[in-house]
C-alpha cells in the first residue's frame, strides 16, 4: 500500500461518516413527520429536510471527496477498504451532475407531499393529489436526466434502490413470476377448497398492539435499540443503534397488523445486525433494497406464515384476541389466497406479486412519459381487473393506497418481488445448513436463524455487491427457483392441487 494511502483513506472515512450522520438525521426527521409531528408542522419540516438534503448533496459532491477518491484509485487497498471506495465512488458519480437546487426542490416537495397524500387518501380525492404527483414525476425525470441523459430514466431511478442486479434482472424475475403465478392463482381459485376464517369479528386495537408487541418479544426484537409506533403506512427506519418499526391497526383485520409488524421486524433486525464498529461507513450500512426486502419477507412469510409458527404462537393469539381456533385453522387462514383483495400490504404471498407488477408497469410509464398522471386511476383500475379480477370502488383503495410515490421513490416497487425471491433462496440455504427450522420455530427458538442471517448477510454491510453477497450466503447465483418451488409446494398442499 502506498505511503499516502492511510492518510487519504482516513480522510475519506471522516468525510463519509459526516455524510452518513447527516443522512441519518434526515431519516429521523422523516420518521417524526409520519409518526409524531403535529399536523401543522409541515412548512418548517420541509425547510429542515431541504437543508439537510442540500448539505448531504454538498458533502457528497465536494471537491475534497473527489480528490480523495482520485488519490485512492491507484492504491492497493484491503478488500474492505476497496468496498468502501467502490460504494462512495458510485454515489459520488451519481450525485455530482445533479444540480443543488434540484436536490432542494425534491426534498421540499416530498416533505410537503406527505400531508397532501394523507388527506387525499382520507377523502378519496385523487384530483387533490394529482398536481403534487405531477411535480414529483417531473422532478424525478429531471433527476434521472441529470445523472445520465443517455439512459432510460426509469433504469437510472431503479438503480437508486438496487444498483447491482440491473433492471433487466428485475424485468426477467417479474415476468417469470407473472407467467408462473397466474396459473397457480387460477388453480387455487378453481380448486373449490375454502380455508377457515377464525379471525372474523371486531378486535380491540389495544389488544392487537399487546399481541404484536409480544410477537416482537418472542422473535427477539431489541427494545433497547428499537421502538414500535403507528403510522398511516407501515415502515421501518434507523440504524444498528436505533431501529424504529411502525405498524397500523384495523379493528376488523387483526392479522394484518401482526403480519406487517413481523415484516417490519425483518427490516429492523437487518439494521440491528449491522456491525457497530462500522457505523457511518458503507460497511455498516445495509446492502440496498433487494436484500433489505428479503429480510422482511423471510420473517413475514417463511416464519410468520409457517405452520410451525402458528403451532407455537396460537395460544398467545388466543390470550390476547380471545380466538379459540386450532393452530391448523389459523395457519390455513393466514395463508388464504384471495384474488379479490385490493390492498398490497394485505395481500397473500401469491397475489402480492401481481400488485407489484401493476405498480411497476404504471410507474415506468409515468417516468417514461407514456402515461399522464390524470390517467393513473383508470389505468390502475384496469390493470387491477386484468391481473386480479377485481376493480377498486375508490381511489383510496386503488392508486392512493401506497406512500412510495409521495416520497418520490419511483423504482422501489420491484425490490419487493426481488426480495421475496431472495428470501426463499436464503431460507433454503439456512435451513439446509442449520435446520430444519420447523422444530425450532415450533419451540419458539429463533436465535439460530438470527445468527445465520447476521453471519451471512447483516455483518457484511455493503462489502459485497448484491450478486456476490447472494453467492457468498447461498453458494449459488440469484434465482427464482426456490421461491417458485416453495409456493408451488405450499399452496399445492393447502389447496389440494
Amino acid at each position: 500500500m502506498g505511503a499516502k494511502a492511510p492518510d487519504a483513506y482516513a480522510e475519506l472515512l471522516d468525510h463519509v461518516q459526516q455524510l452518513s450522520y447527516v443522512a441519518d438525521a434526515g431519516g429521523l426527521l422523516r420518521w417524526d413527520q409520519q409518526v409524531m409531528m403535529p399536523d401543522g408542522g409541515t412548512p418548517a419540516r420541509s425547510k429542515q429536510q431541504s437543508a439537510l438534503s442540500t448539505l448531504h448533496h454538498d458533502l457528497l459532491t465536494d471537491d475534497d471527496l473527489a480528490d480523495s477518491l482520485a488519490e485512492l484509485e491507484a492504491v492497493d487497498l484491503e478488500p474492505e477498504q476497496q468496498a468502501v471506495v467502490r460504494e462512495v465512488s458510485r454515489e459520488h458519480e451519481r450525485a455530482r451532475n445533479v444540480p443543488r437546487d434540484l436536490v432542494e426542490r425534491i426534498s421540499e416537495t416530498t416533505s410537503e407531499a406527505l400531508p397532501v397524500w394523507e388527506q387525499a387518501r382520507a377523502d378519496d380525492d385523487f384530483e387533490s393529489f394529482a398536481p403534487v404527483l405531477e411535480e414529483l414525476v417531473e422532478l424525478r425525470r429531471e433527476y434521472a436526466e441529470a445523472i445520465d441523459p443517455d439512459r432510460d430514466p426509469y433504469e437510472v431511478l431503479f438503480e437508486e434502490f438496487e444498483p447491482y442486479l440491473g433492471l433487466d434482472t428485475a424485468e426477467r424475475i417479474l415476468e417469470r413470476l407473472r407467467d408462473e403465478l397466474v396459473p397457480l392463482i387460477d388453480d387455487v381459485a378453481d380448486s373449490g377448497v375454502t380455508q377457515p376464517l377464525p379471525f372474523e369479528g371486531t378486535f380491540d386495537v389495544d389488544d392487537q398492539e399487546a399481541l404484536v408487541r409480544e410477537a416482537l418479544d418472542e422473535l427477539g426484537f431489541d427494545w433497547n435499540r428499537g421502538r414500535l409506533d403507528t403510522s398511516a403506512h407501515p415502515f421501518t427506519s434507523g440504524t444498528q443503534f436505533d431501529a424504529r418499526i411502525t405498524t397500523r391497526f384495523d379493528e376488523e383485520k387483526p392479522l394484518d397488523s401482526l403480519s406487517s409488524t413481523i415484516h417490519e421486524f425483518g427490516h429492523a433486525t437487518y439494521s440491528l445486525g449491522l456491525p457497530d464498529d462500522h457505523y457511518g461507513t458503507p460497511l455498516g450500512e445495509s446492502r440496498d433494497l433487494t436484500v433489505h426486502e428479503s429480510q422482511s419477507r423471510l420473517w413475514e412469510n417463511h416464519i410468520g406464515r409457517s405452520q410451525a409458527f402458528w403451532e407455537y404462537f396460537m395460544p398467545t393469539v388466543e390470550d390476547h384476541l380471545g380466538v379459540g381456533a386450532s393452530a391448523e385453522d389459523a395457519y390455513r387462514s393466514v395463508n388464504r389466497v384471495y384474488d379479490d383483495n385490493l390492498i398490497r400490504v394485505e395481500a397473500d404471498e401469491l397475489t402480492y406479486h401481481m400488485h407489484i407488477v401493476l405498480r411497476f408497469e404504471i410507474e415506468r410509464a409515468l417516468i417514461g412519459g407514456d402515461l399522464d398522471v390524470s390517467e393513473v386511476p383508470h389505468v390502475w383500475n384496469d390493470k387491477m381487473e386484468e391481473y386480479l379480477g377485481v376493480r377498486p370502488d375508490t381511489d383510496a383503495e386503488g392508486c392512493l393506497q401506497d406512500i412510495h410515490w409521495t416520497n418520490g421513490t419511483f423504482g422501489y416497487f420491484p425490490t419487493y418481488s426481488l426480495g421475496s425471491v431472495l428470501a426463499a433462496q436464503l431460507y433454503d440455504a439456512a435451513d439446509a445448513e442449520i435446520g430444519p427450522f420447523d422444530d425450532t420455530v415450533r419451540a419458539g427458538e429463533f436465535d439460530a436463524l438470527h445468527e445465520w442471517l447476521t453471519e451471512n448477510v447483516h455483518q457484511h454491510g455493503k462489502r459485497y455487491p448484491t450478486e456476490d453477497l447472494i453467492e457468498e450466503a447461498t453458494g449459488e447465483t440469484y434465482t427464482a427457483d426456490y421461491f417458485l418451488e416453495y409456493v408451488t409446494e405450499k399452496y399445492g398442499s393447502l389447496y389440494d392441487l
